[in-house]
């Protein structure tokens, strides 16, 4: 659960930045990876992450504004990442303009449940992460790149004539 407004910020510019080159990589041909295995595609992943910021901290009482988007994902990867870096970026800004570091002790009704808003914060980027491993498997199965989000991938081992371990 966060406490302060500032150790939200830090780790959301961290946590965003890594998912915005995810979805960064992304392709419209990607977009589909996984529908025929009858789980949720790889272009739904994204959106369901692009969308949830504002579906989520919306519930608290914080005000700003997401583009408008429909529940089925657009077979625009270019939108899917665009929603989500206006998306996280405007909710950055409300955090800083409208709580303090008392607003995180407050609650909000969360599906529910009543949920401080410093752990709604801390849920988010753990949805966040959660998806973004869904969708390296999706990618992987697309013959997308991965980003090295935590450290080198396949890839980066390769590059840096390393055999990577398998």
């Amino acid at each position: 659960m966060f406490t302060t407004i500032q150790a939200f910020v830090e780790e959301w510019r961290n946590v965003s930045k890594n998912t915005q080159r995810v979805l960064d990589t992304l392709t419209d041909a990607s977009l589909n990876q996984g529908s025929e295995s009858n789980i949720r595609p790889l272009g739904q992943i994204g959106w369901h992450i692009a969308t949830t910021i504002h579906e989520m901290i919306s519930r608290t009482g914080l005000i700003f504004t997401a583009p408008e988007g429909e529940e089925k994902a657009p077979a625009s990867a270019v939108q899917i990442a665009e929603t989500y870096r206006i998306t996280s970026q405007a909710m950055l800004e409300a955090i800083q303009n409208q709580w303090t570091d008392a607003t995180l002790s407050q609650a909000s009704d969360m599906y529910g449940e009543q949920w401080l808003n410093g752990f709604t914060l801390r849920v988010l980027i753990s949805h966040e992460i959660h998806h973004r491993g869904q969708m390296f498997v999706l990618m992987r199965q697309a013959g997308l790149r991965v980003p090295d989000i935590y450290g080198p991938t396949r890839e980066d081992w390769i590059e840096r004539g390393i055999q990577p371990l398998l």
